[in-house]
């Protein structure tokens, strides 16, 4: 499986979010700081955000104050939910998995097993990931590098 650049780079900007998140919901981040603190094209992050949005994962403001906020806990938000709003990429190593019809063998097939094995431990991963593990995990990493370890 190959993850998109957009999934990747929504990825960064929610965990950018969940990094400063706040229950209020009173301290926006504009795109262009996002942006630059991730180092995503600021004109492709805004597309990524507004699906985003459309998705009920990020709220927005307009005007010289305004910005983005993550829409739920980032503890709720799950990596399954992220590739949900930016992939039409299916997860499934191989097209027999989505589609078995598609293959005369599918029934009779020894590494269509193998290949659902590993389609099922990928679903796992992302959906027990959240964007707010990532957020924690990226706060210690820092820290650490921080402090020389």
């Amino acid at each position: 499986m190959r993850i998109p650049m957009k999934v990747d780079y929504g990825v960064r900007a929610l965990v950018d979010l969940a990094t400063h998140y706040d229950k209020n919901k009173s301290a926006t981040i504009s795109t262009a700081v996002i942006a630059l603190r991730q180092q995503i094209p600021e004109q492709y992050l805004d597309r990524i955000l507004l699906s985003l949005k459309q998705a009920g994962l990020v709220a927005s403001t307009r005007g010289p104050h305004g910005g983005h906020i993550l829409n739920k806990n980032p503890y709720d938000v799950t990596l399954t939910m992220v590739m949900n709003a930016l992939s039409d990429t299916p997860t499934a190593p191989v097209n027999c998995i989505l589609e078995p019809d598609d293959c005369n063998l599918s029934a009779a097939c020894a590494q269509r097993e193998v290949w659902q094995s590993v389609e099922e431990a990928i679903d796992g991963i992302l959906n027990a990931t959240t964007i707010g593990y990532m957020a924690a995990q990226q706060s210690q990493i820092i820290t650490n590098v921080n402090l020389g370890r």
